[in-house]
């Protein structure tokens, strides 16, 4: 203890301060994301995959300051993202009863698969669906649960990192519903939309994909700059039921554009889709706990990690939590005479945790695309499989 009463502890949580007269906490957590990996194409001729075979996905720093029981400060810092560093960076309020009422940036309320945190999900990255998921905005949103239920909603800019100012205004929200949500069994049920509308002066707009792995040097579909965008929406159904150490999971979103009138009086619109389905399976733990409410911010009702009890820890003589996972995911960027292209994943991994601060995950991704007309100077015009090997080491407290 301190001489203003401080205490200063360390866990896998990270480092925390606190001050118990002032009811005051600062917790300082962190994580590191170093990827590695390889792919290879079916057809001969096309460019190198990947520029590095490794590389660091992630380098946060991510301080937390609570202040009694209705304030709490979060901000996230990427310093291996030059452009866009600044993840979390919000004030949240939750005086009222079983109200959240957060301002700055956040992620925007949509898709299970979003709004889970980076640290815990099922693979290295996220889903092809995910290309039609806006990044953390800059805005304010308030949301509300019950037993069983959680919803929330908000107005949002652009990010903070891009000036908050530019791309349009956007409303948001997302419902969700658990019928079952017991220690050992969930079933869980989202919808969730956005509505952005947009100035001519906001700039192009777009949808692509990296093919579930950072590592390579270009998106395989992708709708190209698509100009006049007068307004953008989304809406996406989720699905999910946890039963002891089995996961399922799945959504699927529809994506639309709406240019500018033209001179004939007409806007023209584009109908984009994509989905996924996967399934995890804790081979000698406990399987994946629901989470309700944040501390602040909009990520309602989703999974949290795999938990490495004491006795199963390598460093005190266990062998450590596995985990098996598979996903089938799609996505579709033709509409209305643009071709962006189509691509087929099927993933499976595999995920070691040897600690509770620590995780291991491999990833093979079998993906089948056929390119759009924006890619073909690139990567050329006929079909194509492509394999690819991932690897992680993740470090997070």
């Amino acid at each position: 203890m301190g001489p203003y009463g401080e205490r200063l502890s360390y866990d896998e949580k990270g480092l925390t301060l606190t001050f118990p007269d002032q009811e005051v906490k600062l917790e300082i957590g962190g994580r590191l994301h170093i990827d590695a990996g390889a792919a290879g194409f079916s057809r001969p001729g096309l460019p190198e995959a990947f520029p590095d075979n490794v590389a660091v996905r992630r380098s946060w720093i991510e301080p937390t300051l609570t202040i009694g029981r209705d304030w709490v400060i979060a901000f996230q810092y990427d310093f291996s993202d030059p452009l866009q560093p600044i993840n979390d960076a919000f004030v949240a309020w939750k005086g009222l009863p079983d109200t959240i009422l957060t301002l700055g940036n956040m992620k925007v309320p949509f898709s299970l698969e979003w709004l889970q945190s980076n640290n815990n999900t099922l693979f290295t990255e996220r889903s092809l669906a995910n290309a039609f998921v806006p990044d953390r905005r800059f805005g304010v949103a308030v949301g509300q649960h019950g037993q069983a239920w959680t919803a929330v909603a908000g107005v949002f800019g652009n990010a903070a990192s891009n000036g908050i100012a530019g791309d349009g205004v956007a409303v948001a929200a997302r419902a969700t519903w658990a019928p079952i949500l017991e220690e050992h069994e969930t079933l869980h049920f989202g919808l969730a939309g956005i509505y952005r509308r947009r100035s001519r002066s906001d700039g192009d707009f777009s949808f692509s994909t990296q093919a579930e792995a950072s590592l390579f040097a270009r998106s395989f579909v992708d709708t190209g700059d698509l100009p006049d965008v007068a307004r953008a929406s989304r809406i996406g159904a989720e699905f999910a039921y946890r039963k002891g150490s089995w996961l399922l999971q799945a959504e699927y979103i529809h994506a639309e554009t709406e240019q500018f009138a033209g001179p004939s009086g007409t806007a023209p619109v584009l109908g984009f889709q994509g989905g996924y389905v996967e399934a995890g399976l804790v081979l000698n733990g406990e399987g994946r706990g629901y989470s309700l409410v944040p501390q602040g911010g909009t990520t309602y009702a989703t999974f949290k990690g795999v938990l490495v009890p004491d006795a199963q820890r390598v460093s005190r003589g266990g062998i450590g939590v596995f985990e098996l996972a598979a996903r089938y995911s799609a996505i579709d960027l033709d509409a209305r005479g643009l071709r962006g292209g189509a691509e087929r994943d099927v993933t499976v991994g595999l995920s070691w945790y040897p600690e509770p601060n620590l995780r291991l995950i491999a990833n093979y991704i079998h993906g089948r695309v056929r390119p759009g007309d924006t890619q073909s100077n690139a990567i050329g015009s006929a079909p194509f499989s492509v394999d690819t090997v991932v690897t992680r080491l993740q470090i997070y407290w």
